[in-house]
């Protein structure tokens, strides 16, 4: 079965993560695999310290059911895109769902892949402050998450529609179970029943 990986480096934004990591594993049993720039231990803003599974060289692309990037001050400066770059091109040549939050948007933009696609970030100026060649400001979308050709953006406010961009792009849960996921976590209304009806297989 493929699994779910997710890119750490230091200081990543650990709670845009909290929710979807939690919820792939506790909904469907799929493993996450944490991915580096190299096999160092990284530490998130949190003070979380990881040492990565797996660098990104050592990724078999098969083997990736979705490949999620959290935010951080690492993308607003210098970082590995000679690395990063070819490895989203090969993701996505393979129809492979990339999913980005807040900073992470910019590795996206960066590499192209924003061109032609619906999408969103912290705001289209922001996109274009730390890329002055952004270009893809016509396909920005004023939402807090948006999904379009196997591609997921948020904004940095919206890991809880980012968890539910992720649900429905993967097929995770039922429609019933998104609607009650979203209505305890977004609008604190504690289900009177919880659906038991999970995986649409």
């Amino acid at each position: 079965m493929s699994r779910a990986y997710t890119l750490l480096f230091d200081d990543y934004a650990d709670w845009e993560l909290g929710h979807i990591l939690a919820e792939i594993r506790r909904f469907s049993k799929i493993d996450v695999v944490t991915v580096g720039f190299s096999d160092k231990p990284v530490t998130s803003m949190g003070g979380l310290r990881v040492i990565p599974d797996k660098t990104i060289s050592q990724v078999d692309i098969e083997d990736v059911l979705i490949f999620i990037i959290p935010g951080g001050y690492l993308w607003e400066g210098d970082y590995p895109r000679d690395v990063i770059d070819p490895f989203l091109h090969r993701l996505e040549e393979a129809k492979i769902p990339v999913a980005a939050i807040c900073a992470g948007t910019i590795t996206l933009a960066n590499a192209g892949l924003l061109k032609n696609r619906k999408h969103t970030s912290n705001s289209p100026s922001y996109l274009s402050k730390i890329n002055p060649e952004y270009s893809a400001k016509a396909n920005y979308v004023e939402a807090l998450a948006t999904k379009d050709q196997h591609i997921i953006t948020a904004s940095g406010l919206g890991s809880i529609e980012f968890t539910m961009e992720i649900f429905d792009e993967l097929g995770l849960v039922t429609p019933e179970m998104m609607k009650t996921w979203y209505d305890a976590f977004k609008n604190g209304i504690y289900p009177e029943e919880i659906p038991t009806d999970i995986n649409h297989d």
